[in-house]
């Protein structure tokens, strides 16, 4: 009896050593996420298909699988394609890994449970990611606590500026840093529509105003800037609406802006010379990049101090899907992709000796082929203060960006999203009037005292008083939650 019970003491205890040696084999398996078996990272973002795409991710795949045991496929959709494709296959249930995404689509999927929730991965697999990036993106970017993509590291906040066609300044030595207004303008508009036959004055453009949009910036909601700042109004009731556009009616008038500028979708490409000012969303330093887009100089005039909203934190984001089958491994991507200078250049910028060149100052040129086979939107990629200097870029940029985020105010509702979901038809139908009365009247082709009524009573109508009301309700409830 004692010899049987040792024996099946003797058993047990193997057994109990075995299960605790498969438990151990199993959990480290989950603590590398299976990094022992090779994985390709399906990654959609924006952008016209580029033709050495191929070459460059078979180089950016040879990296990331020395790195971190996978590869990367880009799959690249044209800009104006980009949002209807994604979805398509979000509403399809498509299995990807990491894409692009911006603004109201992303807290729209995200919201929607297209994107993972990134919190606790950030922490486990990104944590050199999340030191890197400022801490407003990280907060700005959360929607009810939760963190569903990786915002590019860059400028944090926005700043409008008018742009200049530096070639005209220079001709009629104009004075830009005098105009501290959208009146200020006229008489330099003026002289180039009595000079310059050839030339609009005017590259159209939505005026700047001083509001915190809720929604995208032709809808009527939004915070004021000045005053109540936790009031949500009607910005088109407000006087400093009525007084732009009476402004921006009087130089429709005047020929300053094209007679079709309402319904036009002439993108007004820098490379075309054939205007004197537009509005532009700024960087530091970014004069030079649209200089060198250009071929000519443009010089730049701000309009206010830069801020930081919602839409500039979620201006260019990788997220990951919810359909991923390696959350883990995408997030070791975008960890890597934000953190290697080495791979960070590589997608943006291409193979060296082959798409760019280092100089001996050790900042780059491009060569011919990238910018015919190479061309990426480098904003939207992922973090840039790794990236490589230009020939013709300061040696402090991106100081200068640091600088720049660091004076950047937070604006009312930063971190705050609307729920649309409880006055869904009352938004699409106020959607309806905002298209049909705003381009007129934002870029001056009507006069706003005569259509800016018409305007408010349609948009009541439509439901706006009730939306106002839902949106006071949830931001008052939110920021008793953030104080």
């Amino acid at each position: 009896m004692n010899k049987k019970f040792a024996f099946l003491l003797v058993l047990l205890l193997s057994l109990t050593t075995v299960l605790a040696a498969c438990k151990g084999d199993s959990s480290e398996k989950t603590s590398s996420d299976g990094k022992d078996e090779p994985y390709e990272i399906t990654w959609y973002t924006i952008g016209t298909p580029q033709k050495d795409t191929d070459k460059v991710f078979e180089e950016v795949s040879k990296y990331t699988k020395e790195k971190i045991n996978a590869t990367v496929k880009l799959k690249q959709i044209d800009w104006g394609d980009y949002d209807q494709k994604m979805q398509v296959m979000i509403a399809s249930g498509e299995s990807f890994d990491i894409a692009y995404t911006a603004g109201g689509n992303y807290v729209l999927n995200a919201q929607k449970g297209a994107f993972k929730d990134l919190n606790a991965l950030l922490d486990t697999h990104g944590q050199e990611l999340k030191k890197t990036l400022d801490p407003a993106f990280l907060e700005g970017a959360k929607i009810d606590g939760k963190l569903y993509g990786i915002p590019s590291n860059k400028e944090v906040g926005q700043q409008s500026v008018y742009a200049f066609n530096k070639n005209l300044v220079d001709k009629y030595d104009m004075d830009i840093s005098s105009v501290n207004s959208l009146q200020d303008l006229e008489p330099l508009l003026q002289t180039v529509k009595e000079n310059e036959s050839s030339f609009t004055p005017i590259a159209t453009f939505k005026p700047y105003l001083p509001f915190d949009y809720v929604l995208e910036d032709q809808m009527p909601f939004a915070f004021s800037l000045d005053g109540d700042t936790d009031k949500v109004v009607n910005i088109f009731e407000s006087d400093v609406m009525m007084e732009t556009l009476k402004t921006m009616h009087e130089y429709y008038k005047s020929g300053y802006i094209k007679a079709d500028a309402a319904t036009s979708t002439d993108p007004w490409p820098l490379e075309v010379e054939n205007w004197f000012v537009r509005k532009e969303m700024y960087q530091p330093t970014a004069e030079l990049l649209w200089s060198r887009s250009a071929g000519y100089d443009i010089a730049v005039q701000p309009m206010h101090e830069p801020i930081t909203f919602n839409n500039s934190v979620t201006g260019a984001i990788q997220s990951i899907s919810a359909t991923s089958k390696n959350p883990e491994r995408a997030m070791m991507f975008l960890n890597l992709l934000n953190t290697d200078p080495y791979l960070r250049n590589l997608v943006d910028k291409g193979i060296e000796g082959v798409h760019y060149e280092e100089l001996e100052n050790g900042k780059i040129e491009d060569l011919p082929a990238r910018v015919d086979g190479y061309n990426m939107p480098s904003y939207s990629l992922g973090n840039h203060f790794i990236l490589k200097l230009y020939e013709n870029d300061p040696e402090d940029k991106w100081d200068s960006f640091k600088q720049f985020n660091d004076a950047s105010i937070a604006a009312p509702s930063l971190g705050f999203y609307f729920d649309t979901n409880p006055v869904r038809t009352e938004i699409a139908a106020i959607s309806n009037v905002s298209n049909e009365f705003a381009p007129a009247l934002l870029t001056g082709s009507v006069d706003p005292e005569e259509f800016l009524p018409k305007a408010n009573q349609k948009f009541k109508e439509a439901g706006l008083d009730k939306v106002l009301e839902e949106m006071q309700k949830q931001y008052d409830e939110w920021k008793k939650d953030n104080q």
